[in-house]
């Protein structure tokens, strides 16, 4: 299943969540004192407990006594890894992103280096969104609402989050423009801008027209976008 999980609360499926949960558990933030293995894993349960109530409730209808009650921790255990609610929605919004990447990589797109691979990135999302018919929306994108007008912290968070997702996109770019397959006038992280803020529109719509038709019309057009730049195989024997 994908990271658009229904926001009724239905678990992700056992491969996504074992690479989810290692990757909160890896990208976690430094606290002031070096974690013990069994310290480690109980951060990291709090993260995941707490992205996926963010999710379903959003970020002001979830509090700190949520959270507790959802990972049987006590108060003390949660301002042992987290100053306030602040600190707190910081690491989950890395954690949505962790998400996101683990949802990807469950997927087999470790990377989206060719054409094909950028079809099938595009088809992962709007499969997973025909299933849900856009509820719930993106894990990280549905905090932007919330958070971006309200919290400069949170708003950085966010932006370094999305920086980080593009990445994602504009390393396969600069690939494919290394192997030929991109012009050389391509600019990767102009591409993969495009394609985020067209998945980002697409989810938005959906979610609001329990419909996927609006974010396959959006990725198929930003993917046309990018096609524009693809480098066509010369002709055998075609004067140049």
């Amino acid at each position: 299943m994908d990271y658009l999980v229904h926001h009724a609360g239905k678990k992700l499926d056992q491969q996504v969540q074992s690479a989810y949960t290692a990757h909160v558990a890896r990208n976690a933030g430094s606290p002031p004192r070096r974690l013990t293995a069994r310290g480690a894993a109980t951060k990291a349960r709090i993260l995941a407990a707490a992205a996926s109530l963010v999710y379903e409730g959003g970020f002001a209808n979830t509090s700190l006594d949520d959270v507790m009650a959802a990972t049987g921790t006590s108060k003390s255990q949660l301002y042992h890894y987290f100053a306030d609610k602040d600190a707190l929605i910081r690491e989950v919004i890395k954690a949505q992103l962790g998400r996101i990447m683990a949802a990807q990589e469950a997927a087999g797109l470790r990377e989206v280096s060719s054409w094909d691979g950028l079809q099938r990135w595009c088809d992962h999302f709007v499969t997973a969104t025909r299933a849900t018919q856009g509820a719930g929306g993106c894990p990280l994108g549905s905090l932007v609402g919330e958070l971006a007008d309200q919290s400069e912290p949170a708003r950085r968070m966010l932006a370094e989050c999305f920086a980080d997702w593009q990445s994602y996109l504009s390393d396969g770019f600069k690939a494919m423009r290394d192997n030929g397959e991109l012009a050389a006038r391509a600019d990767p992280a102009e591409l993969a801008l495009t394609m985020i803020s067209a998945l980002q529109g697409g989810l938005l719509m959906a979610q609001a027209t329990r419909s996927a038709r609006p974010l396959e019309l959006a990725l198929n057009m930003a993917f046309h976008h990018t096609a524009g730049y693809r480098r066509r195989p010369k002709q055998a024997g075609r004067r140049q």
